[in-house]
């Protein structure tokens, strides 16, 4: 979900575990070359799951990563099946208060820019977070937590194997999964 802490996490995890930390709606930005809001006013909605989906997919086979995704990517039943094969995912799962507190400010959030965004958080969390659910191998309670310990409870739970035998990575956010998150 946008502001679980995917990507703070995730790159904090990757630096810890000594791998790559890539979120997709980087990707996607660099790769088209605008922002995601300026995917969303141009292509709506299902443009952009369109190309979220393409850039999973191509993601797929990345060995030792941290990745991040976008809070709506598990919408698409052949994403989730992807992040479940691509490793384990971490959901990060935050209360609609902190979520509202930590994006409130943030101009870059297509589905917030909304009369009530928290009306707006609370049925986005009712649809996504059973499958937030169906995906995760981890679910961690952000709340108020230091990143640090969010990334040693990861470690901690995943026991990842020594960085030269894995041949998958955790998945960060996915929604709040492995963290990105």
């Amino acid at each position: 979900m946008m502001g679980a802490g995917k990507s703070t996490v995730g790159r904090a995890l990757a630096r810890q575990l000594g791998w790559e930390f890539i979120d997709t709606d980087q990707v996607i930005e660099q790769a088209t070359g605008v922002s995601i809001p300026t995917i969303f006013e141009i292509e709506g909605e299902d443009g952009f799951r369109k190309r979220e989906s393409q850039t999973l997919a191509v993601l797929l086979e990345k060995p030792q990563c941290v990745l991040a995704t976008g809070g709506g990517i598990v919408i698409n039943p052949k994403n989730r099946e992807m992040l479940k094969a691509m490793g384990d995912v971490v959901y990060l799962k935050a209360s609609t208060h902190d979520l509202m507190e930590r994006t409130k400010l943030d101009k870059n959030r297509p589905l917030l820019q909304h009369p009530d965004p928290e009306s707006k958080i609370e049925e986005l969390l009712k649809v996504r977070r059973p499958m937030y659910q169906e995906c995760a191998d981890l679910v961690i309670e952000t709340g108020r937590q230091p990143v640090n310990q969010i990334v040693h409870k990861i470690c901690k739970a995943l026991k990842p194997a020594p960085t030269h035998e894995l041949e998958q990575a955790p998945v960060a956010d996915l929604t709040q999964k492995s963290s990105q998150a």
